[in-house]
């Protein structure tokens, strides 16, 4: 893939004390890094469940910000676990890169469920595999896997503070029509947010490539009739 270059406002302060949890964690050595990410994985559907009973039960939004917080993690140790014991496949980086969208999607859903609007939920995965479409190939037109300002770490923060302060807000008014209402407003500003970033992006994206110095595919399809 090339360079990986991130310009996340939160990864010079997460990303260190997360990845020293690695010399304390009872890891097995001959465990594969693969593992990690399907723990991640597993974890992501998990904090997608909270996010959908986040509104009804207080619990819920505690469980989601856990599952997010578990993924994110997992997701930076998979790398280090790698690395440090011999085990980077690059099958393993197409796991990571292949379950990482995914686990957007099915919190965006939960969100959505929550809030009894499955029709945003469509809108904000549509806009979340846009944004991941165009990352990755940007990346395979300029060689470098970039990551914006307000990038994966930047959103499961987001997330995470969000099914805390949910939990609060549905354990003092449980009642209360106010839970749905924090649940939807805060849907649609994120979708709201998702779109102009990628429009941002898309044009920053369009401006990069024709940038680059290598000269553009001009070559055709080989197809199975071409000799």
């Amino acid at each position: 893939m090339g360079k990986r270059i991130s310009h996340s406002l939160l990864d010079p302060w997460l990303g260190p004390p997360l990845k020293s949890l690695y010399k304390v964690l009872p890891i097995p050595h001959r465990f594969p890094p693969e593992g990690i990410v399907l723990i991640g994985h597993l974890l992501a559907i998990l904090a997608a469940v909270g996010f959908a009973y986040s509104t009804k039960f207080w619990w819920a939004g505690v469980v989601a910000a856990i599952g997010v917080l578990g993924n994110h993690t997992a997701d930076c140790l998979d790398g280090t676990h790698a690395r440090s014991t011999g085990q980077c496949r690059n099958g393993g980086e197409l796991l990571d890169h292949f379950t990482d969208p995914l686990s957007f999607s099915y919190w965006l859903v939960g969100i959505s469920i929550s809030c009894a609007r499955l029709d945003l939920g469509l809108m904000a995965v549509i806009c979340l595999y846009a944004t991941a479409v165009l990352t990755n190939i940007k990346a395979k037109m300029i060689g470098e896997f970039t990551l914006a300002r307000f990038g994966p770490t930047e959103f499961k923060t987001l997330l995470a503070v969000y099914g805390i302060f949910l939990a609060g807000l549905v354990r003092l008014a449980p009642e209360s029509q106010r839970p749905g209402n924090w649940s939807l407003g805060f849907f649609v500003s994120l979708i709201v947010f998702g779109v102009l970033q990628l429009l941002i992006n898309l044009w920053i994206g369009v401006r990069d490539v024709n940038a680059h110095v290598a000269p553009p595919d001009t070559t055709e399809w080989i197809t199975n009739g071409d000799s």
